[in-house]
């Protein structure tokens, strides 16, 4: 091993939806986490991988940190908290503003208690003038002492090259953990599962709050095809009639959007059936949660 090698953890936090999973995917060059204009879109730790020359990168993605409304919401905050003490970096991404809010603050609160090296990611730059930036960074440096600022756009990309080398220079010399070819460790079924979710929230738009589950019944390979049979979770019979839709029009539309992008990530064919069920408050019940993929060890 090479002693000029870097390897670490880093978390990405912040608020729902300020484009943490869009920011991982583009560095990663691939998709792995969902991306949806709702918030509180991830609810999984998700592991992904960064190889390059000079070190090796493990992203490691939270749920949003925000005050919890149920157990789901719980779990959500506490594994976003407990991840700050067990990574090597932590990057803060904020949206672009000198309005720093009670989240924001909230934020702050808790990343004072932690000894982690701090980067703030100031996203979507794409939006805003250049000479804007300058304010938004003198906003962020009065609320906490950061390790390093860097404006990016997940999106486009600005910048992200010097979000890497940012990172790099924070983090310990040491192995690489994972193979260069590694980009993730979630299971497949998994990955499965939220795509489908993710297609689901797209189609739905803003009919259905987010009580919905993605559970995997089967997935069996037989000759150059994939046979998938997914359940639709929601939390009420009027979320069911939405999801299914006028003579199944929305759950054939899931279906076939998903469909395509799982072929795309398996590189097969893909025979996808799906089904909708109720399930009253699962995102309430512990068992229900666990069933579905979240469990508290996380």
């Amino acid at each position: 091993m090479r002693a000029d090698y870097r390897s670490g953890f880093v978390t990405l936090i912040g608020r729902p939806n300020v484009g943490k999973s869009t920011l991982m995917n583009y560095l990663i060059g691939q998709k792995i986490a969902i991306t949806s204009n709702k918030p509180q879109t991830t609810r999984n730790r998700i592991q992904t991988v960064l190889t390059t020359e000079e070190g090796q990168i493990v992203f490691v993605d939270t749920p949003g940190i925000h005050k919890a409304k149920n157990k789901l919401g719980e779990y959500m905050v506490n594994v976003a908290e407990r991840t700050l003490n067990e990574v090597d970096v932590v990057l803060w991404l904020v949206e672009p503003s000198t309005f720093i809010g009670a989240g924001e603050r909230h934020i702050a609160e808790q990343l004072k208690k932690v000894k982690t090296p701090v980067i703030l990611v100031i996203n979507k730059t794409d939006k805003v003038k250049k000479e804007e930036v300058f304010t938004f960074i003198d906003a962020y440096k009065n609320i906490y002492d950061f390790a390093a600022i860097v404006p990016v756009s997940a999106r486009s990309g600005e910048n992200t090259d010097e979000l890497i080398r940012v990172i790099m220079q924070h983090l310990p010399y040491g192995p690489q953990f994972y193979d260069e070819d590694t980009i993730t460790d979630q299971p497949q079924r998994q990955i499965v599962a939220e795509i489908i979710r993710e297609k689901a929230l797209h189609s739905l738009n803003e009919e259905i709050p987010h009580g919905i589950a993605v559970a995997i019944d089967r997935m069996k390979m037989r000759k150059k095809i994939v046979d998938i049979d997914a359940t639709i979770i929601c939390e009420r019979d009027s979320h069911k009639g939405i999801i299914i839709g006028k003579q199944g029009a929305m759950l054939k539309k899931i279906g076939s959007t998903a469909r395509y992008e799982i072929e795309q990530m398996l590189e097969c064919k893909v025979n996808l059936q799906l089904w909708v069920k109720v399930k009253k408050d699962w995102r309430d019940s512990d068992f229900l949660i666990k069933n579905f993929g979240y469990t508290k060890e996380d």
